[in-house]
């Protein structure tokens, strides 16, 4: 299971309206080492500027990498992240998270990241299973 939904956020989907920020919450609650990964990249990129932050540090565990998995995997999650933080994401490898502004500014560097060049450069032997 992806996320520990609260029953009153259930009761939101049942309905047909969920309110985001409680969804939010449930990501922050429910993928905690995701939620992190995200929260401290968008803070470099505030505070170094530049095109783009990313993380190269492998998660230390299976579960840990689940979580990354589960939030950039699904689009619900990745764009209500992208809508909070007001970034857009990008991943590869089962790790390497990228956080890019939403301006334009670096659209040029986020297709070079996202691109098959850019995904065949970022392969490695210690990375084949991940």
């Amino acid at each position: 299971m992806s996320l520990d939904v609260p029953p009153a956020l259930l009761e939101q989907a049942e309905r047909g309206e969920v309110d985001e920020a409680a969804f939010v919450d449930c990501v922050r609650t429910s993928l905690p080492y995701a939620w992190e990964m995200v929260s401290t990249l968008v803070a470099q990129l505030k505070v170094e500027g530049g095109e783009f932050a990313d993380n190269q540090t492998p998660p230390p565990d299976e579960q840990h990498r689940g979580q990354l998995l589960r939030a950039l995997a699904s689009d619900a999650i990745r764009g209500a992240l992208e809508r909070h933080f007001g970034v857009r994401l990008a991943f590869q490898n089962c790790h390497r998270v990228a956080v890019f502004p939403l301006d334009g500014s670096a659209d040029e560097r986020l297709a070079r990241f996202t691109s098959i060049r850019g995904q065949l450069l970022n392969q490695s032997p210690e990375l084949r299973d991940c």
